[in-house]
């Protein structure tokens, strides 16, 4: 997995300890309504793209740039979908705590293919017909296909089983 040389440098500093970082995520669609799905390089499960903001650099334009990167496919970003921190431990034992935003998306470009680093395989899905997964990408991919919501957070006390620390990544 790609690591940007800002978190390579945190990680100079703290080793495997905790990092609170800025994630991003897309919940992104076809004109056949089918979800773009992404098999990630590092634990070989389907989800949704996502990846860091750097840097200097807003969550829109992250996204937009980790979509493509990832997937091959351009897209253009219809709403704010929902807020949420999500803890990671990584097979490497570095943990995280990523806020991450996510966007509902539509694709308007490029081709579905896997970078070999990041996306392993990279394919559309039937909202009815999704691969095995976690409910972490369960989550955002439900707040995100229900129209004319409003973005999606846990309300102050609340806490909501997508967000649980992971057994592993």
């Amino acid at each position: 997995m790609a690591v940007s040389p800002y978190i390579a440098r945190l990680r100079g500093h703290v080793g495997h300890d905790l990092l609170m970082l800025y994630g991003v995520s897309g919940v992104v669609t076809d004109d056949a309504g089918r979800v773009l799905l992404a098999r990630r390089g590092d634990n070989g499960r389907w989800s949704v793209p996502a990846g860091t903001v750097d840097p200097g650099e807003q969550p829109a334009d992250a996204l937009v740039r980790e979509v493509h990167e990832e997937t091959g496919v351009k897209v253009t970003i219809d709403r704010l979908a929902g807020v949420a921190t999500h803890p990671v431990v990584y097979p490497n034992g570095d943990a995280c705590e990523y806020l991450n935003i996510w966007f509902r998306c539509r694709a308007i470009g490029g081709a579905p293919a896997a970078d070999g680093d990041e996306s392993l395989a990279v394919a559309w899905f039937a909202p009815d017909a999704l691969p095995d997964l976690d409910d972490w990408a369960r989550l955002r991919i439900g707040t995100a296909l229900t129209d004319d919501a409003p973005p999606w957070f846990t309300a102050p006390g609340e806490t909501h089983p997508a967000l649980r620390q992971p057994d592993n990544l």
